[in-house]
Parts: structure tokens; sequence; C-alpha cells
């Protein structure tokens, strides 16, 4: 089961001088967030003057992409512009979860899979740069850019007025997130109950070891790089793994290259095992990552983002109970963005 949904987007407009047009007004219907309830999905939306502008940013497996996706076919002429760090990477599509090439409608992709050095950190300082630039390229064009990712970094490097180079994470230090934005604003929040994203989150992983990750682990291992955590590296599923292929390694086969260790054999057991607690180890892994960016969501919150909420539980309840859920993000998420986005519109 991949990714279902999506991000949202900014829209932004340029007067005659190529200067900002400010819009003093911001959408600010609030939503009441449950004890139960925790972030899922952050979009947000910059005016200029005729260009419009999508973004959206949100904790692991909401389904940005499918949401900027949806939202393309609602807000045409649309290029979506990747802000998820591990998918800026050539390589491990299926681990990283990129959208798959047959789920993207035609719709242009920037930034993904782009940066060849898969053993180099891209900072927000360089994201800053280099999506600023796309952003314009994608503008002087007519089209709409649709800025979609979770990397919480990146879109702060991106948006706030005054960005300090030299500040890696701006959110590990107190009063370092700014409330001090580039555009006006309109955010749309889709939040859940954290029970249900991690329930998700748990299957997400089962389907995308169906999907082929293990096999794509297996490739990309290189016993010479044992501990090496930089770039590409980072992404989960890879330092779990690396220590399962440790102990049993890939071998070569004249067919298929590369493939993991066979399923039988004297240490089936122990190899089981092994395996097992790698996927206990990617689960537990992509749990913390999503608290941790429900975290920083909550920080650019309590910083002065203006935050509007939208309720995706029930979808993502249907879609682990293998029910129909489209009709429920329609009516229940995706119609009330296009709503909220029209409304600032005018």
């Amino acid at each position: 089961m991949r990714e279902a949904f999506g991000r949202l987007h900014f829209q932004a407009k340029a007067n005659n001088n190529g200067g900002l047009t400010r819009n003093p007004k911001i959408f600010d219907e609030r939503y009441h967030i449950g004890n139960d309830y925790k972030y899922s999905n952050l979009s947000f939306l910059y005016i200029y003057k005729h260009l419009i502008y999508y973004t959206s940013l949100g904790a692991t497996g909401t389904g940005k992409s499918r949401l900027s996706i949806d939202l393309s076919t609602r807000f045409p002429r649309s290029e979506i512009i990747n802000s998820d760090k591990m998918q800026r990477y050539n390589g491990l599509d299926i681990t990283t979860n990129k959208i798959p090439l047959h789920e993207r409608n035609g719709v242009p992709h920037h930034l993904l899979g782009d940066v060849e050095s898969i053993e180099a950190d891209v900072s927000p300082s360089q994201f800053r740069s280099t999506a600023g630039s796309t952003i314009s390229n994608i503008a002087s064009t007519g089209n709409l850019p649709l800025l979609v990712g979770g990397s919480n970094s990146f879109i702060h490097a991106l948006l706030v007025e005054a960005f300090d180079p030299r500040v890696n994470d701006v959110f590990a230090a107190p009063d370092s997130v700014s409330h001090l934005l580039r555009y006006d604003c309109c955010f749309l929040w889709v939040d859940m109950a954290w029970s249900v994203l991690s329930d998700y989150l748990c299957e997400r992983v089962d389907d995308m070891l169906d999907s082929g990750m293990l096999e794509e682990l297996a490739q990309f291992y290189d016993p010479t790089k044992e501990g090496v955590r930089v770039g590409l590296r980072k992404a989960i599923g890879v330092p779990e793994f690396d220590k399962y292929f440790k102990k049993y390694p890939p071998w070569e086969s004249k067919e298929n290259g590369t493939v993991p260790p066979p399923k039988e054999g004297c240490n089936n057991q122990a190899r089981s095992a092994a395996y097992e607690e790698a996927v206990r180890e990617i689960k537990d892994n992509t749990c913390r990552l999503a608290k941790r960016q429900i975290w920083k969501i909550e920080r650019l919150r309590q910083s002065g983002w203006e935050l509007n909420g939208l309720d995706g539980t029930a979808t993502f309840e249907a879609i682990l109970k293998k029910k129909e859920w489209r009709s429920i993000w329609e009516k229940e998420v995706l119609e009330p963005s296009v709503k909220a986005v029209n409304r600032f519109l005018e």
C-alpha cells in the first residue's frame, strides 16, 4: 500500500516591479486537536500576484504525494517541487517512498532523485537556493509550483525572511524558529489520531518490503561503508538492514545480480529472527521520525505559523480496514482544502 494521499500548496503573485504583494487576509479557521490527535499533514499557501504557488509539509506516511497530485487536477498547470530530504537522492526509490512515475499523472516533478552524490548531505541553505531558483523558473513559464515534502528544516529555510545558513538544525535551539515569512501563508493541517497513524506506518513498511525494499537494500549494501551515516545512507532501512546483511551477506545471482541471502539454509531460524529484528527496528524508527516531525510542526505553530486543521483519521482507518477510502478523503480533506484555498484567494 503506497501513500494514499498527499500535500498541499501555496499561491503567490508578483507585482509589476517584481516585489511581493502582501495579502493581509489569512484564512484563520482553527481546528481543535483532541488528546489522541497528532499532526499528520501540513500545507500552506502563498500569495503573489499573477502566479500561484502551493506548498505542503507533514509527518511521514500522511500521503502528501497523493494529495499533491489530486490538487494538481483542481489547480491546472501545476509542477511539483520535492522538499523531502531523502527523496532528493538518486536511488532507493522504494525505501525512500518516492512516488512512482505512473502515479504522477503526467505532473512534472522537480528536485526528486536529482542528487547523484549519495554520500553528501544536502543542507537547508542549499535547498533554499535550489528550490528558490526552481520556483522562479516554473513561475516564469506561467505554471504553478507545488512544494511538497516532509523535511521541516527545508521548508523553514525556504520560507523565512531571515535565514542563517550557519544554523543547520533550526529546531535544535530555543527561539530559533522564525514566524516572519517571505510570503503571506494559508496553512492547512491534516491531522489524525496517533494510534491510526502509527498502525498505518507499520503496515506501510510491510507493503514496501512486499514491493521489493529488501532486494533494493541488498543491492545498495556495501560492507566497506559500515557505520557511514551521511547522505542517502541516513535513510531509514539502510542501517537496520546493514546489520542484517553483515550477518547474512547478499549473494550474486547470474540471473538477478545481487540478491538477499536465500531463505533456506542451516541457519534459517537465526536468519529469520535477524530479519524480523531489522523490520521491527525500521517500524520503530519510522514512528520515532513521525513523532519528531510532529514536534517540529508544533514548534512552527507555537512560533506563530497559522495552522488550520483537517481530520484524516477516518480516511486512514478505512485504508487499514481495506475499505473504500477515497470518498471519505474527498469529503473530509480534499474538498475542504480546495475551498479553503479558494476562500484565501478571493
